[in-house]
């Protein structure tokens, strides 16, 4: 089998169990294939078996392939952001996942009033029991819950939560802090929406899961699940 042909099968299997979860949830779930360190190649695989979301955290990266790849591609910002980037690609992102201080908030509101855009962007919650995970808490993210705070950040628009669990084999706590991140997402809902809806968009999305704890995700709530290794297989080396 080629290596085209196992991304598209690999694809449509993940595709489907996706699919059937959210069902059985009672909701779509939006999957974001996430296409860091891949080649070209094993992106169109997946694009032409009809894929139109990718995943990307290394902005160079993102911003080669949204240059080189059909234009209908909706790339989502998937990476730690880091606020000296935001200019590099925020003309070619579809959403922002990993919004995780203020600061990239001013800095992200800047770079979109020049472009004259409004950014869809996800909020990222800190819920897993690790330092190296960045993200608000939950006060933090209760003081941004409010039509005033986004008075400061016309062209930014709010349309959902992101986070991601501990990396550990323990189902139980994974579980736990996907229905706690689910419930601040619940929580908040009804301010962001407002915002939201204004700006002409649609809160909602909730994105956690990723290949190893997706179907747990969804079950607890997710509307968008990130999934790579399952889909193109184990990670490139990047490219330096």
């Amino acid at each position: 089998m080629s290596a085209s042909s196992a991304v598209a099968e690999q694809l449509k299997r993940v595709r489907d169990e996706v699919a059937e979860a959210g069902r059985v949830a009672g909701r779509d779930v939006t999957l974001v294939a996430v296409s860091k360190t891949k080649p070209d190649e094993d992106l169109m695989a997946a694009y032409e078996a009809g894929q139109r979301d990718f995943g990307e955290n290394r902005v160079q990266e993102l911003v080669g392939k949204a240059d080189r790849l059909p234009k209908d591609i909706r790339w989502h910002m998937i990476g730690h952001v880091q606020t000296n980037k935001i200019k590099d690609f925020l003309p070619f992102v579809h959403l922002v996942h990993g919004v995780d201080r203020v600061k990239v908030l001013d800095v992200m509101e800047r770079e979109a009033a020049k472009l004259g855009r409004t950014v869809d962007v996800l909020l990222q919650m800190h819920v897993a029991e690790e330092d190296t995970k960045f993200g608000f808490s939950g006060d933090e993210l209760r003081a941004l819950a409010s039509a005033a705070t986004w008075e400061a950040y016309p062209h930014l628009r709010p349309v959902g939560l992101m986070g991601m669990a501990t990396f550990t084999d323990d189902t139980a706590q994974v579980r736990r802090e996907f229905a706690q991140l689910a419930a601040l997402h619940r929580e908040v809902g009804p301010a962001l929406s407002e915002v939201a809806e204004s700006r002409a968009g649609t809160w909602g999305v909730l994105s956690m899961g990723m290949s190893g704890d997706w179907a747990v995700a969804v079950q607890e709530g997710s509307s968008m699940v990130r999934v790579g290794s399952s889909i193109f297989g184990h990670r490139n080396a990047p490219t330096p």
